[in-house]
């Protein structure tokens, strides 16, 4: 095909976006709100992956140690627990730092701490664990070091949060590949309406000798222009959207941060890569919608 016939086919293709103002305007309106959905679903899905993982940081396995112990007893408590394969972090505190942590954490029995003859507390070791699942595994090979006394973990905590992200994982793909299936059908059918509303046109240049491709591409031309500005419109709707939802958990983040609501992604952060996704999605799906909407009405 000549450049001439292409930029001819380009031109007419867009030309018709114009032309056929309401059926532009109903595809456009379809992959606007099918990419605005698909984009916030897939943000908000990684966000709830970035709570699950901070909550789960916080899960924390306390090593008690006994009392008698020496300074190289502690060393080799401190090296076997650091060097534990599920082991991502080691705090050590001291028997007045753990008090100390202790009476900030229980700040309603004052009164008690101060009758108390002397510090309870013994040395203490509190480790994060790499991998939940693993914690209970984790928790039984501290305890068969050498020197400690005993050992907690957070197993019921750690196995609703091991059942919770699985749910979530599972309720979000399944989310993202039905609205992905019906974007594509309404798409589909949307273009559809507005090939048939130009069959007749359509059947014109085939009688008049007009191969496939030349009917195809203006109406691919076509569907890859609105995609591509329904995908920049999304973009800005995504982002007004999801910045709205962000500001609504920063007036109080002290009360956020237990639930693991920090570090969530910040929009500006991934905004090119919003755009450029959604771009690429619009313009494949209405190249792709009205590709196949046309396949009928050329075989004249």
């Amino acid at each position: 095909m000549r450049m001439s016939n292409f930029g001819y086919l380009v031109r007419r293709g867009i030309g018709s976006v114009f032309k056929n103002t309401m059926m532009s305007i109903a595809s456009f309106s379809v992959l606007l709100v099918c990419l605005l959905l698909i984009g916030l679903s897939v943000i908000v899905a990684l966000d709830i992956n970035i709570i699950m993982t901070n909550i789960e940081d916080r899960n924390e396995i306390e090593v008690f140690v006994y009392d008698d112990v020496t300074d190289a007893v502690l060393t080799h408590i401190s090296d076997a627990v650091s060097s534990n394969r599920n082991t991502a972090s080691v705090k050590f505190y001291s028997k007045d730092e753990a008090w100390a942590d202790y009476q900030e954490k229980m700040p309603q029995f004052k009164e008690l701490y101060a009758s108390l003859p002397r510090n309870p507390m013994p040395y203490t070791f509190r480790v994060t664990v790499k991998d939940i699942k693993s914690i209970s595994d984790t928790a039984a090979e501290l305890q068969t070091i050498e020197g400690v006394e005993k050992v907690t973990a957070p197993y019921n905590f750690a196995s609703a949060l091991v059942d919770i992200r699985s749910t979530l994982s599972i309720i979000a793909g399944a989310m993202l590949i039905v609205m992905t299936v019906t974007s594509v059908i309404i798409i589909y059918n949307s273009i559809r309406s507005s090939v048939f509303t130009r069959k007749k046109e359509i059947n014109i240049m085939k009688v008049v000798g007009a191969t496939n491709s030349f009917v195809k591409i203006p109406f691919f031309i076509e569907g890859t222009f609105i995609g591509i500005v329904a995908g920049a419109a999304a973009w800005i709707l995504t982002k007004l959207t999801y910045e709205a939802i962000v500001r609504l958990f920063e007036g109080d983040i002290t009360i956020w941060q237990v639930f693991g609501l920090v570090n969530i992604i910040q929009f500006d952060s991934i905004t090119w890569y919003v755009l450029a996704a959604d771009c690429l999605l619009g313009a494949i799906l209405g190249a792709v919608g009205t590709t196949f909407s046309t396949g009928k009405y050329v075989k004249v």
